[in-house]
């Protein structure tokens, strides 16, 4: 399970792209998919928090708080843009964030409400992926990574957790020799 940061570190573009989508309205907005106890998903808007330190989100007293505190596995989707159908995904684990003195700083830093019942997760990243699509009927790439004919796909692999448990449904299974790559997918 790496760290926001440590795969920040390792996949800096990348990890800017996702910042930008996560961040695209001013302070962070996605969709959080967590795993129910009977097994099937949930998804809640968040207001996910990237910093030199993580990737966290604060959580309320909730569903999706109990989904985490049972079976921390969780995926993030960025909120689309008004311009483009970019998307960016990152998927691993949700893990309490006990330190008292971090919990004070990051809330100080968000200015999150303490008189709210929330608890603090930081988010290790398993998976990675960033899409550029073409923006609407011109032609002209959604992003640095999108060429003409169709999206442009880079996805970015914890090396530490197994294939199967890491990969999203619409990468192949073969591994690259990389840990990130870019796949450029034409329109049919």
């Amino acid at each position: 399970m790496a760290s926001w940061s440590d795969f920040a570190a390792d996949e800096p573009r990348l990890a800017d792209g996702i910042r930008v989508l996560l961040q695209q309205y001013g302070p962070g907005f996605g969709y959080l998919a967590t795993v129910r106890a009977d097994g099937g998903p949930r998804v809640h808007p968040v207001s996910p928090v990237i910093t030199d330190e993580g990737l966290f989100c604060f959580i309320i007293d909730s569903p999706k708080r109990r989904d985490l505190e049972r079976d921390g596995r969780y995926a993030l989707h960025s909120f689309p843009p008004e311009e483009s159908d970019d998307e960016a995904y990152v998927a691993g684990h949700a893990l309490p964030v006990t330190d008292p003195a971090r919990v004070a700083r990051l809330a100080q830093t968000v200015r999150a409400a303490p008189q709210v019942d929330w608890r603090l997760f930081e988010f290790t990243v398993d998976v990675a992926m960033l899409t550029h699509r073409e923006q609407h009927g011109t032609g002209v790439p959604g992003g640095s990574l999108g060429t003409p004919g169709g999206p442009a796909v880079q996805v970015w692999l914890d090396p530490h957790v197994p294939p199967a448990a890491a990969e999203p449904a619409a990468v192949p299974q073969a591994r690259p020799a990389r840990r990130s790559r870019e796949v450029q997918r034409t329109a049919a």
